[in-house]
């Protein structure tokens, strides 16, 4: 049968082979969670997201959502599923027990969390996005605001949201006029409007719980005066329950390019005077306080382009084997010759093994980074903490950007598989790649996370976290080079590495100079670069990982499998690293023209 969503061989291969997963069960946080259970959790999650999320993805881009007297509705057969996620305590699959959640290994929550986004990812966000909402919570709020609010959020009986954006502030938060000013009982009145909020209004749940980003009036200006608030859809009674309606309500929902089914709403917060929030942590730390959920609002959208990328590539590469067009180029001129699945044409298999190296290559970056997160929280030595911590936090940009970026493109390129077929409405991969591009805009666009890499995170303990990574990438290096067929590879491997570090140094000295506007207009290209080689790694790795089972017994299904990861690590490291090789000498030129250009000269006047 064929493969759909995603290729459960290759998620049980960087799981458990690659990454190693059972290691991770052995600590007592896990002690629940043996690999069979693991593996068991994530064949349910593929069986539901198949059967029931899958056949509502079409449909609930047909529909759309519907704004009615403020109210918004969302396509009908979301109801069923939603219940059906709800019932299943899937939203809830990786919150911990104290937050009422199942406390499940974070590379199981990534596989089932694929499925699901694959699936259907605007009906499972309804599901899950009170996880980040609770977090925050959980970590900065009060006991009666955590007894309030926490479980309710995590089993999904209330939604959540994040409320930033603003129409004239944009992505410059600190220019944010949402006010907020004190009551006498310690809660605050908010005035003000968001905009771009996702899930800020829908009839799924009984509550929503808003977190919202608001100055309390005669608070400094900028990014350093804003505080953040819970404000909920409806008050809560002490007993738990929705009480009065509260002054938020949603002014309507954007017409979008994709995501159609999920609710993308302009919020106005007390029109009638009436808006209630609660002071979430201490005053003036808004910003510190958002991020720990934006971090892992970043990483969710990084896992977005994942699932549709390789749910696309599912399709193509399937629709590749069935549809028969033209004759094998051996025969081209036997005009006798029978056509051939076009699989069999060389510009065809280019393509498929373009989008499976990048499919495969983001997953394994994927996990790796959420394993770096479960590492630092199993670690038993600050020095441990401190490095895995370090990993996530540097490679979260890159997640959000270079997986979400490259996942539309692996989108677009099964859309060119199916040929005129893909463009239409009669297969989904032309819904993919329209859902997918929202992936690299919100929760900050490309050049945010390259600000963030080249501004923040590449200087992280003066270096020491970049460097740090830069090792665990040579450790691969040397371990691939005991396989004598992935010496080659592991060759190029190194030199991009060591290439990679030398440019890095240069821009780095640049944007502590005068030239910081020339080497920040070269802080995409630098970021995207890092993914490249990230990649390349990634591959190479997997290579290494299935030479040492093929220098075993294995069945001959695995051997194919196996010798797969090897041509697909040969491809990438051997067609697109050169690509990427070439990226890093543009770097490091770093020609000024973007920056002195005169404004005229861009035309358009």
């Amino acid at each position: 049968m064929a493969q759909q969503l995603a290729d459960r061989r290759d998620i049980d291969f960087v799981i458990w082979e690659q990454m190693n997963g059972e290691e991770l069960l052995k600590y007592d946080l896990y002690k629940d969670f043996n690999r069979k259970a693991c593996d068991m959790i994530i064949t349910e999650a593929r069986s539901m997201a198949i059967k029931e999320l899958l056949p509502t993805l079409q449909e609930g881009d047909k529909q759309e959502v519907r704004f009615e007297n403020g109210v918004v509705k969302v396509p009908e057969s979301f109801h069923r599923v939603h219940k059906l996620l709800l019932e299943g305590e899937w939203g809830s699959l990786g919150p911990p027990p104290e937050m009422g959640g199942q406390g499940a290994p974070g590379l199981v929550v990534s596989a089932a969390s694929e499925y699901f986004m694959g699936g259907n990812w605007a009906v499972y966000s309804y599901a899950t996005m009170g996880n980040g909402t609770a977090d925050m919570i959980e970590k900065y709020g009060t006991e009666e605001q955590k007894k309030m609010y926490v479980e309710k959020l995590v089993k999904g009986q209330w939604g959540g949201t994040m409320l930033l954006t603003e129409p004239e502030a944009g992505s410059d938060v600190g220019a944010l006029t949402t006010s907020a000013t004190r009551n006498d009982d310690g809660s605050y009145n908010l005035t003000g409007n968001k905009i771009f909020i996702t899930n800020g209004e829908h009839d799924l749940c009984d509550n929503i719980i808003h977190p919202v980003l608001a100055r309390i009036e005669g608070d400094p200006a900028g990014t350093k005066g804003i505080s953040i608030f819970i404000v909920p859809k409806y008050l809560v009674n002490k007993d738990g329950s929705p009480g009065e309606r509260n002054d938020i309500v949603c002014t309507g929902t954007e017409e979008k390019h994709g995501i159609h089914a999920s609710a993308t709403c302009s919020m106005a917060l007390g029109s009638k005077g009436k808006c209630v929030g609660y002071l979430l942590g201490e005053e003036c730390k808004g910003m510190r306080i958002m991020f720990n959920m934006m971090n892992g609002a970043r990483m969710a959208t990084g896992l977005q382009g994942l699932a549709y990328s390789s749910a696309a590539y599912m399709l193509a590469v399937n629709y590749a084997r069935q549809r028969i067009q033209g004759r094998d180029m051996n025969d081209y001129f036997n005009h006798g010759a029978p056509a051939v699945a076009i699989i069999n044409h060389p510009d065809v298999r280019r393509m498929l093994l373009w989008m499976k190296a990048y499919v495969e290559g983001m997953r394994s970056l994927f996990y790796y980074t959420a394993a770096c997160r479960t590492k630092a929280s199993l670690a038993t030595t600050e020095e441990e903490r401190e490095f895995f911590d370090g990993l996530y936090d540097f490679l979260t940009p890159v997640i959000k950007d270079y997986l979400s970026v490259h996942g539309h493109e692996v989108c677009v390129q099964a859309i060119q598989v199916y040929g005129g077929a893909g463009y239409t409405k009669d297969y989904p991969v032309e819904q993919y790649a329209r859902d997918c591009k929202i992936a690299s805009i919100y929760e900050g666009t490309s050049g945010i996370q390259a600000m963030d890499m080249l501004g923040r995170k590449l200087g992280m303990k003066k270096g020491q976290v970049f460097g740090g990574l830069l090792g665990e990438m040579q450790k691969t290096v040397a371990a691939a080079k005991n396989h004598e067929e992935l010496v080659p590879l592991a060759e190029r491997v190194e030199k991009a590495v060591n290439r990679l570090g030398e440019v890095a140094m240069g821009l780095g000295k640049k944007a502590m100079s005068e030239q910081i506007k020339v080497a920040f207009a070269h802080s995409w290209m630098f970021l995207d670069v890092i993914g490249d080689m990230l990649l390349a790694w990634m591959m190479l790795w997997r290579a290494q990982t299935a030479a040492e089972k093929l220098a075993g017994k294995v069945k001959k299904k695995d051997e194919v499998f196996y010798r797969g990861q090897i041509k697909t690590a040969e491809f990438y490291i051997r067609t697109m690293l050169p690509l990427g090789m070439g990226k890093l000498e543009s770097i490091s030129d770093c020609a000024p023209a973007a920056i002195e250009i005169e404004e005229a000269g861009f035309g358009g006047l």
